[in-house]
């Protein structure tokens, strides 16, 4: 149960992305909520996982990697049509470049037999991740609140990369002290 509920988080990105992208009155507006119950699927799918006794390897690899594609998707969205736009560009790079090195990083790591679990720091990131996310989403031109609230969006993408960053050195930290172990 708690994979299905991860993999609808996967599959409501296409929709997100179709609301997103309509040239309708309502479309940032749907496509918030579509959002906001894809990052509600985060929450629901870890506490039945954990309910139900269901935590697997396959849950434990899908389960960031839907936070991840969700969380790109939105974030490339939302350049696109220039909500983020200026500096904050070299945010959103460097929370998507940070996501696809600790990808790798636990990948390599894996080869070798070892593991870097998701620390509560990181926990922290993605949530941070997901509301900055949500608030420029609710800040896009036609979106459910008005554009003058998109510096508190601004500022939680900021918050975001800065925890982004902060984890991506840790893990990666972790990860080259792993890979260079010698193993007898």
């Amino acid at each position: 149960m708690a994979n299905l509920i991860t993999l609808a988080r996967i599959a409501l990105i296409v929709p997100f992305v179709a609301l997103f992208m309509a040239n309708a009155p309502w479309n940032m507006i749907a496509a918030f909520a579509v959002f906001v119950l894809a990052s509600l699927t985060d929450f629901v799918d870890g506490r039945v996982a954990r309910a139900r006794g269901e935590v697997s390897a396959l849950g434990a690899a899908i389960d960031p990697l839907a936070d991840k594609l969700l969380i790109a998707a939105a974030l490339i969205l939302l350049v696109r049509n220039g909500v983020i736009a200026g500096a904050g560009v070299i945010a959103v790079i460097a929370i998507i470049l940070r996501e696809i090195l600790v990808s790798g990083l636990r990948e390599a790591v894996a080869a070798k037999g070892g593991s870097l679990p998701v620390t509560p720091l990181a926990k922290w990131k993605t949530a941070m991740q997901i509301i900055a996310a949500g608030l420029l989403l609710a800040t896009a031109p036609q979106g459910l609140v008005g554009e003058e609230f998109r510096a508190v969006g601004v500022g939680a993408l900021w918050l975001a990369a800065i925890l982004t960053i902060w984890t991506g050195a840790a893990y990666s930290v972790g990860a080259a002290r792993l890979l260079t172990e010698r193993r007898d």
